[in-house]
């Protein structure tokens, strides 16, 4: 394989892959749930702490129930999911403009080989 060759391969590989990782970042990065980050350097029980984790299970539940007064009967109510992502976001939009910059790249070599092929023949 001549130098030059390898090098594009190393670049469409590298492309590539940054195309199926460019995805795959930006769910992990909206992950809704928090992580801890910080401890407070207290020691506490066992029991403090579930007695703790209780009591927050319990407010959580209250401000569901407080707010699932204010749904409406329908739609969700009957079970339906409620709409969170139009499919506009900035990576869907990157994801197809990476994905429509590889297939014509492909396409490119694929058409300049033929052609070298038709010459060389």
């Amino acid at each position: 394989m001549s130098r030059q060759l390898t090098l594009r391969f190393a670049v469409l590989t590298a492309v590539a892959t940054g195309a199926m990782l460019v995805p795959v970042g930006a769910a992990v990065a909206d992950d809704p749930t928090p992580t801890p980050t910080a401890t407070t350097g207290e020691d506490k029980t066992a029991a403090e702490k579930k007695a703790e984790d209780a009591k927050k299970a319990k407010e959580l539940e209250a401000r569901k129930a407080a707010a699932a007064k204010d749904l409406p009967k329908g739609g969700v109510a009957a079970g339906e999911a409620p709409a969170e992502d139009t499919g506009t976001s900035t990576s869907t939009l990157v994801g197809s403009a990476t994905g429509a910059l590889l297939l014509a790249g492909a396409g490119t070599i694929v058409l300049r080989r033929r052609a070298a092929g038709r010459h060389n023949g």
